[in-house]
């Protein structure tokens, strides 16, 4: 698969054993259907991060197609905690998440850092999670 933001192919990485694509080159996560839902498996606040995906972002940024469909994909905002702009396939594909977005996700989640996919982010990504 190749990556809809720099067309580069991405790699899949296994994440709690969720399969997800990574780009090397620009550090975006595409996610299938319903993989979101498996990786906030235990947190929180899972379903209402979840219902907030659903809101269209009217902003004047660039519309990415999907890497699967091939679709403008819409672009969505959570405004759970932070206000974070998504990537998310009309035909209901998947969601695109830019550099460091997934991790912003996973943590307005309450996903106890503790759990095994903060642990997999932190090894793979080195990312620092910080609440602030």
């Amino acid at each position: 698969m190749k990556c809809p933001v720099c067309k580069e192919p991405m790699i899949v990485l296994e994440l709690n054993q969720v399969e997800i694509d990574y780009c090397h080159q620009c550090e975006g996560i595409w996610l299938d259907s319903g993989e979101l839902d498996l990786l906030l498996e235990g947190s929180k606040d899972k379903e209402n991060v979840i219902a907030s995906l659903s809101k269209k972002a009217n902003i004047n940024e660039k519309k990415i197609k999907c890497p699967l469909c091939r679709k403008k994909m819409d672009k969505i905002k959570t405004d759970y905690i932070e206000t974070i702009i998504l990537d998310k396939c009309v035909k209901g594909e998947g969601l695109w998440f830019n550099k460091n977005e997934l991790h912003k996700v996973l943590l307005a989640g309450n996903l106890n850092t503790n759990n095994p996919v903060f642990q997999q982010l932190k090894s793979i990504f080195e990312y620092k999670f910080k609440k602030n």
